[in-house]
């Protein structure tokens, strides 16, 4: 239907003073509302009662995690004869505008019931997509604290679990402390619940770890803790978190993505705490396995010792010395006779070579009688024409010299 000339074509033209009336804006959205597809929609029914007879049946359905409700409208031919309230569906449906009172409705055009087959085989699904992001990767893990200075806790109000993960902690270290946060841990407002605890729990810095416990519980009931939304808050924490939900043989995908999976909240309170009377013993038999070892190694070492002060040599070491000194006196005495005899010898030797040297020395000839001249220069006169009448010569004896002036020369007489 068009809009008449004199108004405003399009919603963001009106003003006060140029308004749409009411059914222009109801047609607008009719037609708007009209044009949307079919679509396929989770939820969960909140309100069914049966009309016996009738061709068409009046359901409300409601979010699974979110306080949303919308009245759906569907033949009875095609509702599953199994639906009924708190049923979870899935449906096609097409949404429809009533004009005259404004109301949102839909139109189901079918509806199926979602069993425990089809919710495990979206499990798995979201399972395989998740480990694929590596979310689930070991390697990611982080490891937790021998001893945590302080210990976040996320569970339901005044439950079980609460109560068996911190007096069994306590139990096992009596000074343990932790940060609470009680919340709604089942039904649609647990994830929007717990995600803001996890997130304030992981801001704290003297928390350690973070421990995320509920008791056990149907499969639905624990479906809050296979979460995408909060398994992929998990994953962001820096804390090391630990899942404790329900029973050993339960699931969740939060005990993939989760830190340390513990299978149930008492083995949780075993994991994140030391037991100290279990530290004092392991301690007290450390302590007596090094006095046992230490012992050991005094007693081999004494034993090493007195076997070394058995030994002659530690037993009277002034009889080593002895002999020794013994030995150094041989040896003293043998270097002093060969020195000596060395000595002879080579002073024979001496002395004959000293004979002979004497033998051929001109002192020995001037001993028998001989001189020799020496003329003004110093040089030895060995011809007698090389004198002349008037020259000084000198005169050395074997006993001193003497000085005399040159009155003739004569030749000595060459025989043929």
């Amino acid at each position: 239907m068009p809009i008449p000339a004199h108004l405003p074509q399009r919603a963001n033209l009106t003003t006060p003073e140029s308004p749409w009336p009411l059914r222009v804006l109801s047609q607008k959205m009719d037609e708007y509302i009209n044009k949307m597809s079919p679509t396929w929609i989770e939820a969960e029914v909140l309100q069914y009662n049966a009309r016996p007879g009738s061709k068409t049946q009046y359901l409300t359905l409601k979010d699974t995690q979110d306080d949303i409700s919308i009245n759906v409208s569907i033949y009875t031919h095609l509702l599953p004869p199994t639906i009924e309230a708190g049923s979870k569906v899935v449906t096609l449906a097409k949404p429809s505008f009533w004009k005259k009172n404004g109301s949102l409705n839909l139109w189901a055009q079918e509806m199926r019931p979602v069993g425990l087959g089809d919710i495990l085989l979206r499990l798995e699904q979201l399972k395989q997509q998740l480990a694929n992001e590596g979310l689930f990767d070991q390697a990611k893990k982080k490891p937790l604290p021998f001893l945590p200075k302080k210990i976040g806790l996320i569970c339901g109000r005044n439950t079980d679990a609460l109560r068996d993960v911190t007096v069994n902690s306590a139990k096992r270290w009596p000074s343990v402390q932790f940060e609470i946060r009680e919340v709604q841990v089942q039904g649609e407002r647990a994830v929007p619940a717990i995600i803001p605890a996890l997130q304030e729990l992981d801001a704290i810095k003297d928390v350690d770890v973070i421990v995320l416990a509920r008791g056990g519980g149907s499969f639905e009931d624990l479906l809050t803790f296979s979460d995408e939304t909060l398994v992929r808050a998990v994953y962001a924490t820096h804390t090391p978190v630990v899942s404790a939900i329900g029973h050993e043989r339960d699931n969740p995908l939060l005990d993939y993505v989760a830190d340390m999976r513990a299978s149930t909240p008492t083995d949780a309170a075993k994991r994140i705490v030391p037991d100290v009377a279990e530290e004092y013993a392991t301690m007290s038999t450390a302590l007596d396995r090094m006095r046992t070892t230490i012992n050991r190694q005094i007693f081999t070492y004494q034993n090493d010792l007195d076997n070394l002060q058995t030994r002659p040599v530690m037993a009277s070491p002034h009889e080593f010395l002895k002999h020794r000194q013994v030995d150094c006196d041989n040896l003293y005495q043998w270097l002093g006779h060969h020195a000596r005899q060395l000595i002879d010898r080579n002073s024979s030797a001496l002395n004959a070579l000293y004979a002979q040297l004497e033998a051929y020395s001109p002192k020995a000839t001037l001993k028998r009688g001989y001189s020799v001249t020496l003329d003004e220069s110093g040089n030895i006169v060995s011809q007698a024409s090389s004198l002349s009448e008037g020259t000084k010569v000198t005169t050395v004896v074997h006993q001193g010299s003497f000085t005399a002036s040159v009155t003739s020369t004569k030749e000595e007489e060459q025989h043929g």
